[in-house]
């Protein structure tokens, strides 16, 4: 076989395997995965990785993921989706402040964001960023630790409800 034939031949075969590598979809990055169903669960370190470089980008420090505060934000997001409504009363026993003291968990501050309908982690990061409280929760210069959760709720028109927790160090730590 001479050397020209050889090119082409291994042109072609290179091709056809470039060809069938395109031919598969890349994979969405897990902020635009839909969580609108029953086994989708929110990826932390995504939402996590959005808030820093936000963070990051207005002169502040980025969070540590605590996992303790997902479990915390979990209770919250499942009990907003079983009421199909995030107009649940955040004072007295489902206060922030309270909730992380019943779970015996010390900071010296904590916000939350709560919402609703938001299908994938960057609408929910778009919506936070234009809201003012959400902004500012996210903004929180005391803020040190994150916890996010999602719950899906079938027969709600929101389908998806989500809490956040900023919080600052141990209040020992202070």
């Amino acid at each position: 076989m001479n050397f020209g034939r050889a090119c082409r031949l291994l042109i072609a075969a290179t091709g056809v395997a470039l060809l069938a590598a395109c031919a598969q979809p890349p994979e969405k990055p897990a902020f635009y995965r839909d969580l609108g169903t029953s086994t989708a669960q929110v990826d932390a370190a995504s939402a996590l990785g959005l808030i820093n470089s936000y963070r990051t980008n207005n002169g502040l420090a980025p969070l540590t993921l605590d996992p303790a505060l997902s479990a915390i934000a979990q209770d919250q997001a499942d009990l907003l989706a079983e009421r199909d409504s995030i107009q649940l009363s955040l004072a007295g026993e489902r206060a922030i402040d309270a909730r992380l003291k019943a779970a015996g968990y010390s900071a010296a501050s904590s916000v939350e964001s709560v919402s609703a309908g938001y299908r994938t982690v960057a609408e929910a990061f778009s919506g936070w960023r234009e809201l003012k409280s959400h902004n500012a929760n996210m903004l929180n210069p005391e803020a040190t630790r994150f916890g996010i959760a999602t719950a899906y709720a079938p027969a709600s028109k929101y389908k998806v409800f989500w809490a956040a927790i900023f919080a600052g160090p141990p209040a020992a730590q202070q």
